[in-house]
């Protein structure tokens, strides 16, 4: 048991590591949350800082649901540790230790650790947030889609009940830090990708 929830800690500890603040304090001298949308993601780390660094930190935000779902499986002692251990990742991300619990919305986490956890139904429910974004051009609503679908693929997939009600807490976690974005776009006020619009707030 000591070793599985020191799987859940360390996972909530690499979670917390924003490589999006990381990457605006290094190149800018600037805090990216005082920023475009203010959301330390992937997508508003392109809007500030450019395509290279966006593609860097969603590639290492995926990277960060994979690495804790990884670490759940090789500490872990039963089917619920690589579950907890990618929502504590996710849980990290979103509310960092080491910069004031204010971070991004998860979706590259996410991402990251149900590629390893379910990796059909994830693949299923992203072809279907692409497609979202791509006919949209709402990066937040691909966002939400994809975190809504997973408990619904994965259940339709037949995987253990785990996994379900782990991808339940992803979606319900996704709702509640998009709930500007689903103001803007019932009022019709969000941005589309590519639009230079200060208080955008996307997904990633």
């Amino acid at each position: 048991m000591f070793t599985s929830l020191l799987a859940v800690v360390v996972s909530y500890l690499l979670g917390s590591v924003s490589f999006s603040i990381l990457f605006a304090r290094w190149l800018r001298k600037i805090d990216i949350r005082q920023h475009g949308s203010g959301n330390a993601g992937a997508t508003n780390t392109l809007r500030v800082l450019g395509k290279g660094p966006a593609i860097a930190v969603f590639l290492l935000d995926i990277a960060k649901g994979i690495a804790a779902v990884s670490l759940g499986r090789l500490l872990g002692d039963a089917e619920w540790v690589p579950v907890a251990a990618g929502l504590a990742a996710i849980v990290g991300h979103n509310w960092p230790l080491y910069f004031r619990f204010k971070g991004g919305k998860g979706i590259a986490t996410t991402i990251g650790a149900l590629a390893m956890l379910a990796f059909l139904p994830a693949l299923v429910a992203g072809i279907v947030a692409i497609l979202t974004i791509v006919f949209t051009r709402y990066v937040s609503l691909g966002s939400m889609v994809f975190a809504v679908l997973l408990p619904i693929a994965i259940a339709l997939f037949h995987l253990n009940a785990v996994y379900v009600w782990g991808a339940v807490i992803v979606a319900v976690l996704a709702v509640l830090r998009h709930r500007k974005n689903i103001e803007k776009l019932f009022k019709g006020t969000e941005n589309k990708i590519g639009g230079s619009k200060k208080g955008e707030h996307h997904g990633a």
